[in-house]
């Protein structure tokens, strides 16, 4: 009963002693073990691994592809258009010795404070020597290629390699947006401004050119008009001048009865004439009565002084007028 009472105790310490003399590795992690904080042995292949209790202790850290977001930060380019970047980063533990002393207990939590800083860092530096067009064009895939590098290093350092860097977002401060949106519009306004004013100086020069045409146009058709019609009075002159060859007696026959049929209009046409006027020559020539037609004998009234020679046709037309008129209307054969 005594030795049951002593063996068991040691028994259970024993076996305490010897399961936590053994530990597993996973294939996700990495293993360092330590005696009294100096690193021992490191365990990189997963599977039992050995140590000796209560003297050395076991340290595990993530050996998968590691991802940390980096608080916006603002950054200046060349055109001195600030804007503010939100990045983040793929890392993973490469060297865990190396971890553990650049870091020490601080773990991912210290390293990754490390890293934020080297990462800003470097972005401040690679953005500020570029112009803000760079880095809002398809030219950022190189520029992120250029922090991972410059950051590439000094994460060695701390046992990390950084795989890739990505910008999330630029944006521009919140207090520059409306001042950046005012000088947008502006712009687009003067552009707006430029492109009509180029606009109207166009139509101007097609006006213009088609006023030209116009002018040139009407000119060359008033042109090629009075050289038709100056041909065309020319050979109606040449008509009336044969006629008149022919037989004088009959052309002056033929235009008094024409000026007649445009004088004496209607049944109302009253024409004032003089007694002696040639107009109706013709007229009192064929007259077989002998009574004179052109002034008849008023007897209620004392004859009047004759009136000057004018024709007053009923429709406004002057007898003068439609004598003019007669001299140049065409002889039919």
């Amino acid at each position: 009963m005594n030795k049951t009472t002593i063996l068991l105790p040691l028994v259970v310490v024993l076996g305490l002693v010897g399961f936590s003399s053994f530990f597993i590795v996973d294939e996700r992690e990495k293993a360092l073990v330590l005696q009294f904080g100096r690193v021992i042995d490191v365990k990189e292949e997963p599977g039992l691994a050995f140590k000796i209790p209560l003297i050395q202790e076991v340290v595990t850290y993530d050996d998968r592809i590691l991802s940390r977001d980096i608080d916006p930060l603002e950054v200046t380019p060349l055109d001195d258009r600030r804007l503010v970047v939100d990045a983040f980063a793929r890392y993973r533990i490469t060297d865990v010795r190396q971890f553990r002393q650049a870091n020490g207990v601080g773990g991912i939590a210290a390293a990754e404070s490390r890293l934020d800083s080297i990462l800003r860092s470097q972005t401040r530096e690679i953005l500020g020597s570029v112009r803000s067009d760079e880095i809002l064009s398809s030219d950022r895939a190189a520029l992120m290629v250029r922090i991972r590098d410059g950051a590439f290093d000094e994460a060695q350092s701390l046992g990390l390699e950084i795989i890739d860097v990505r910008l999330k977002r630029t944006d521009l401060p919140s207090e520059n947006l409306e001042a950046t949106f005012a000088r947008m519009r502006a712009e687009r306004e003067r552009e707006a401004a430029d492109q009509i004013a180029r606009g109207n100086e166009r139509a101007q020069e097609i006006r213009a050119e088609a006023d030209r045409k116009r002018v040139e146009t009407v000119s060359e058709a008033q042109r090629e008009a009075d050289i038709i019609r100056g041909e065309a009075d020319a050979r109606r002159n040449a008509v009336f001048a044969d006629a008149y060859g022919e037989d004088p007696e009959f052309f002056d026959f033929y235009r008094s009865l024409t000026a007649y049929r445009k004088a004496l209009r209607g049944e109302t046409s009253t024409m004032v004439i003089s007694p002696d006027s040639e107009f109706f020559t013709y007229l009192k020539a064929f007259n077989p009565t002998g009574v004179d037609l052109i002034a008849a004998p008023v007897e209620a009234e004392p004859a009047a002084e004759a009136p000057e020679e004018v024709i007053v046709p009923a429709e406004g037309d002057t007898a003068t007028d439609d004598a003019e008129e007669t001299e140049e209307a065409p002889v039919s054969e």
